[in-house]
């Protein structure tokens, strides 16, 4: 594979950073306008903070073109202390360095997020980044939503064009479905993207991914991630092994900001 194509698949899960990790809020459930749904909705994100570290299992799976298994497989750790402070650690992998790769940049981006704070993104589902529209009512993994359409106002790889689920209580983003605004080159046609979140122990988190970019003259690649293990406060400077049935070579590599 060309360096250059390989270059642009390490970006096309920088989007997966959107809205991971911030903290549960609850509100009521009545009848709202679009304008009223976007205000709680950006509302509970400006709130929902992190109170407490914790860590996150990853596993990262990189799938080439017509592939049934995984090219690659990723074993991440990621530690997270309030307010913006990250690191992670990569344990495990197996198959093709490439994986490896992405997964570096992708958790690079992360960890230079969490440096920058809050208030530095460009990506946040806001009405600064996106213009909405009220599609309806739906239910995304039993929980009730308001189904937005997402217009970016400006092209750029961290934005996507497609919907959102926003949970009818929380305001908070359960999630998002579409192509990202502006691929990263001309070797990638279109970038379509699944990110999902969820509430565990009190943190929102994105929960799985999946980035499938279109490549020219070579056809899909596919990446996905999921979570395989939360730890709360007391556990997070402990070192995960791997899930039981899986193996992988160990490598160890750290990458951290304070």
């Amino acid at each position: 594979m060309p360096l250059a194509i390989t270059t642009d698949l390490l970006k096309m899960g920088i989007v997966a950073v959107t809205l991971c990790g911030i903290g549960l809020a609850q509100r009521g459930n009545s009848a709202l306008s679009l304008q009223s749904i976007v205000q709680e909705m950006e509302k509970a994100q400006s709130e929902a903070h992190p109170q407490v570290s914790y860590q996150v299992i990853r596993e990262y799976r990189l799938f080439t073109t017509n592939a049934s298994a995984a090219d690659s497989e990723v074993i991440a750790k990621v530690d997270f202390r309030p307010p913006s402070s990250k690191d992670y650690d990569i344990e495990k992998r197996s198959g093709s360095t490439r994986g490896e790769q992405v997964v570096r940049r992708i958790l690079d981006h992360e960890v230079e997020s969490a440096r920058k704070g809050r208030q530095a993104r460009t990506d946040a589902v806001t009405s600064d980044n996106y213009d909405f529209t009220y599609v309806g009512e739906s239910v995304f993994d039993g929980q009730p939503c308001y189904l937005l359409g997402l217009s970016p106002k400006r092209k750029q790889k961290d934005l996507i064009s497609g919907q959102a689920w926003v949970d009818k209580q929380s305001f908070l983003v359960r999630h998002i479905e579409g192509e990202i605004s502006k691929p990263p080159s001309w070797w990638l046609k279109k970038v379509r993207v699944k990110l999902a979140f969820a509430d565990v122990d009190g943190t929102w988190l994105q929960t799985s991914m999946e980035a499938v970019a279109d490549v020219r003259l070579l056809g899909p690649h596919t990446l996905t991630s999921r979570i395989l293990d939360y730890r709360s406060a007391d556990v997070v400077a402990s070192r995960a092994p791997a899930p039981v049935g899986v193996h992988f070579q160990n490598r160890s590599t750290r990458r951290t900001t304070q």
